[in-house]
């Protein structure tokens, strides 16, 4: 697994590469990784057509993880996706991105549109975030991560020890593997994350396709409002899907996602 550092902070990056073809940065929500692109059965059919390079994030998966909520700004993380683009000797992407990702993508592509080929939102918002980690997660996820580790962070889920199921046991797995002080920063740095304006939107030229589930509210409303700004962007609702179910089960996303990445 290659591992770059940070041009921001010098924290390892860690990312790996998959197949050939157009390059596809997937880039994975809060308290994610990498792996949940293979887990979930979308690395099998993007990989055919594309180079993918599947990112963990910092704070996520096996890169560095800071406690400071200053080390989880937009700018930031749009450093670390270019220094891994550099790396790799990519000059334009599609990426595709499932909520945290989503907003990482999106600043990217806002940011730097020469390096993004097309951009793809699961989940996605370009709204003001104050607030959003309690809907997405649970009310006080925060001072519960702050006080209570990880294992408080899984039972404001209905994921205490008790959970039955494949899919319900392996994300307690992977949340129990997180660092909680640099979950807490993060979901600290997401609350403070402004609303990007309207007009930066609108003056974006990036091909987008925003995805978002008609029961994920306020997400469904976000996504579907920022597509309608963008003026080569197309909105596609997944019926009865909410947060949490946005990526299970692949087909009807990628039913959408490999035409439009075509």
């Amino acid at each position: 697994m290659p591992v770059i550092p940070s041009p921001v902070d010098r924290i390892d990056l860690r990312y790996d590469v998959t197949g050939s073809g157009p390059a596809l940065v997937l880039l994975h929500g809060s308290v994610l990784s990498r792996a949940i692109w293979r887990g979930l059965g979308y690395l099998a059919p993007l990989a055919a057509e594309h180079t993918v390079i599947r990112i963990d994030l910092r704070g996520h998966g096996r890169s560095g993880a800071p406690h400071d909520p200053e080390a989880y700004t937009q700018d930031t993380f749009v450093a670390d996706l270019l220094a891994v683009l550099d790396a790799e000797g990519v000059g334009r992407a599609a990426l595709l991105g499932y909520s945290l990702g989503a907003r990482v993508a999106l600043s990217t592509a806002l940011r730097h549109p020469g390096r993004v080929r097309r951009l793809v939102s699961l989940g996605g918002s370009a709204a003001a975030q104050h607030g959003s980690v309690d809907s997405v997660f649970f009310p006080g996820v925060i001072d519960a991560v702050r006080d209570g580790g990880m294992e408080a962070f899984c039972a404001g889920q209905g994921l205490g020890p008790e959970v039955e199921g494949r899919r319900a046991r392996a994300t307690r797995t992977a949340f129990l593997a997180a660092d909680p002080h640099a979950v807490a920063a993060l979901l600290s740095a997401t609350d403070a994350t402004g609303a990007v304006p309207a007009e930066l939107l609108a003056q974006c030229s990036v091909p987008a396709l925003w995805l978002a589930g008609t029961d994920d509210h306020p997400r469904f409303e976000e996504s579907r409002q920022a597509a309608a700004l963008m003026p080569g962007a197309e909105f596609v609702p997944l019926p009865g899907r909410d947060h949490g179910g946005t990526l299970f089960s692949p087909d009807e996303v990628l039913a959408h996602v490999l035409p439009f990445l075509r």
